[in-house]
């Protein structure tokens, strides 16, 4: 199984200051040398889609006539004295407001600012952005924020995908009327379902690096689709646009194996490693490439190094958890996805399987607490809609029970 590292949210809470700026020094494009040996277009045909950097944050008039028709003085530099809130209060009422855009959590596709406006949906990466967009226009300084511990595994056919988690802190804008001495922190927006921002570990990422983490996703999504040529841009576009982005070597190896080109895999790999030596996807990774082509010393080395980073893969509890359902051990099944929980309490099929166990154990409070929790985890509206009906369905067997007790 290949891992693709997907950096792949409404709540606010307030945060101790930050430093708010919209930019930092722009990351030095990769040595020649060093692109051609790990960018190789020759391989793939043209991309058909247009990937541009500029469209990924930009600004609409539709966009436009929205702020201007909820928040008339966005522009202006001054807030008007009847509303006692501030600008961000005002223009988080607007997206987020429940009579307003209706926005809904949505993670199967990573989105433009602009689609996600038009969609009324989005992931994290995606509301987060729209937001940054909103705000700019606005003038109020934002930073995005990409959360520390947060990683969520999750498993696309034989592909395995690690989603980090990204927020955005809003600032009031200096020309803003305040009373001196009010200065308040900063304003942290988050969209994910379930997320605590008072326990959160974050570190600033610039304008270019979630441009680029917004590429990296798309590539990932393709790439679990099996449109491999396509990801091969996407990708490709992710890493070029900013180095740092190691994600996107990772994602670009795993194209490149998928493709049947395994020596441009390991390059891939053993460049990201090169970078960060404790990097447990582009090991695995790794690992598997040079098995492919029969170089079985590195890799049992590899995979002895990984054992000791990552004794307990992901999915190993889940999987041995299936196994026991399979074979009519619920109790043990329940057990183990339990240890899944503990260590990724938001991924809904966790949650749907616990409830699984838990109709073989007739623990039926049980079963409609994790279907429950399913519903509210699931990333995409039809999984959505999937354990809604679940649910129901559950609720309706229960009631003509619960009727008999009386």
């Amino acid at each position: 199984m290949q891992s693709v590292r997907k950096a792949v949210m409404v709540g606010a809470a307030l945060l101790s200051a930050l430093a708010l700026t919209g930019c930092a020094t722009a990351p030095e494009a990769p040595p020649e040398a060093e692109a051609a040996s790990l960018v190789h277009d020759e391989l793939f045909p043209p991309s058909p889609d247009l990937i541009d950097p500029a469209q990924v944050m930009a600004m609409t008039p539709k966009m436009r006539e929205f702020l201007r028709s909820r928040i008339p003085n966005a522009n202006s530099g001054t807030t008007l004295m009847m509303d006692a809130r501030d600008m961000r209060h005002l223009l988080l009422d607007a997206l987020y407001n429940r009579s307003e855009l209706q926005l809904e959590y949505d993670a199967e596709t990573t989105r433009t600012a602009a689609e996600a406006f038009d969609a009324k949906a989005g992931n994290c990466l995606s509301l987060a952005m729209m937001t940054a967009t909103f705000a700019r226009e606005m003038g109020l300084p934002f930073v995005f924020r990409q959360i520390y511990d947060e990683e969520q595994w999750s498993r696309v056919g034989d592909l395995q995908v690690v989603s980090g988690h990204v927020n955005i802190a809003l600032g009031r804008r200096r020309s803003e009327f305040r009373v001196l001495g009010s200065d308040e922190p900063s304003l942290v927006v988050d969209f994910l379902p379930g997320a605590q921002i008072s326990r959160q570990r974050a570190m600033p990422i610039d304008e270019r690096g979630i441009v680029a983490m917004y590429m990296n996703n798309r590539a990932a999504e393709l790439l679990a689709q099996a449109q491999i040529a396509r990801a091969y841009w996407w990708a490709r576009a992710a890493w070029l646009h900013d180095p740092r982005m190691l994600t996107a070597l990772n994602t670009l190896g795993v194209i490149y194996r998928r493709h049947g080109d395994t020596a441009l895999a390991e390059r891939a790999f053993r460049h990201v490693l090169a970078h960060e030596p404790a990097n447990v996807q582009s090991m695995s990774n790794l690992a598997q490439a040079l098995r492919f082509q029969g170089q079985f010393a590195e890799a049992q080395k590899l995979e002895t190094q990984l054992a000791l980073l990552q004794p307990y893969p992901p999915f190993k509890f889940f999987d041995l958890g299936v196994a026991a359902m399979k074979a009519g051990d619920y109790a043990q099944a329940r057990d183990l996805f339990a240890k899944e929980i503990d260590r990724s309490a938001y991924y809904h099929e966790f949650h749907f399987w616990m409830a699984l166990a838990n109709v073989g154990l007739g623990k039926w409070d049980v079963v409609r607490t994790e279907l429950a929790k399913a519903e509210e985890y699931s990333v995409t509206m039809p999984q959505r809609r999937l354990y809604a009906a679940k649910l129901e369905s559950l609720k309706a067997k229960m009631q003509p029970a619960k009727v008999q007790v009386r």
